[in-house]
Order: C-alpha cells, then structure tokens, then sequence
C-alpha cells in the first residue's frame, strides 16, 4: 500500500485535471457575482434617471393662473409615466418591476401657485430589486433600492 501512495504521488499526469476542476466553480460563481452586481448597479443607474427625470419634469410645470387653469396641464400621470418608461406616452419599463404609482413619491402634489426661492420638489423612489435565478436561489431576502432628488421650482 505504502509503495502505491508513493508512486501515485510521484504521477503527474492528472494534475492539471484537478486544478481545473477546482478553479472552474470558483472562477464560475466569481464570473456569476460580477454580472449580478452589475445588473444591480444598472438597475439604480435607471432608478436614478427616471426619478430625476420626473422631478425635472415637475419643477417645470406652470401654476395655475388667476381663473384656475393652467398654461400648461401637467399632472402626477405623467411625471410618473415619465419616471417608469422614460417617455410621457409610456413605453417600456426603465426597472422590471418598478411600474406602481406607490413607489414613486412626488412632493408638493400640485405646482405652486405663487413660487418663491423656497419652493422645492421632491421626488423619492423605491423599487424591489429583481435578481437573476441564480442570485434568487442563494439569497432568498428582498433587496430594496430607493432614491430621492431634490431640485427648485421653476415654472415656465
């Protein structure tokens, strides 16, 4: 038995079979990770867009005149419309998922009628994080990504 071990530990032949089977799932989930962590950081790049884009688009709109009407109709619809797909039409979604009138938060809900140096907008947005299979399968807690933007009113 002794005389055995000693010549299997002499063989090298298999050597470079076992490093790779050993390098291989590493290098695998390591490759996997990255790709993950990317698409994550993606998906607030666009969180982070689309709540900008709806603030901009917020600060921008007209008050009311003096009759009630406003010059140009602006409404919370479209600012969220705009904030979700990028487009006031609609269109397809910025982050999967990221679609409910409830993770988007607008503040003041109607333009100001007066502005002043003071008037802000604020817009706060939160979405659930929609991770791969892969990442789904060993981390199995909600990831929630959230981000805010303030900017002054402007008007037109």
């Amino acid at each position: 038995m002794v005389r055995w071990f000693r010549q299997f530990a002499k063989d090298e032949r298999g050597v470079v079979l076992i490093e790779t089977l050993l390098a291989i799932p590493v290098l695998t989930l390591l490759a996997l990770g990255i790709l993950e962590f990317g698409n994550m950081m993606w998906q607030r790049q666009q969180l982070q867009s689309g709540v900008k884009d709806a603030a901009r688009y917020w600060a921008r709109c007209r008050p009311l005149t003096a009759t009630g009407t406003a010059y140009m109709p602006c409404d919370l619809g479209t600012a969220r419309l705009i904030a979700f797909t990028g487009h006031p039409d609609g269109g397809v979604a910025r982050v999967p998922g990221w679609d409910d009138a409830s993770e988007l938060t607008i503040t003041p809900a109607t333009p100001p009628t007066v502005p002043n140096d003071t008037s802000l907008v604020t817009v706060t947005g939160t979405v659930v994080y929609d991770p791969s299979p892969f990442f789904a399968t060993f981390y199995r807690a909600p990831i929630t990504m959230s981000y805010w933007y303030q900017t002054r009113y402007l008007g037109w």
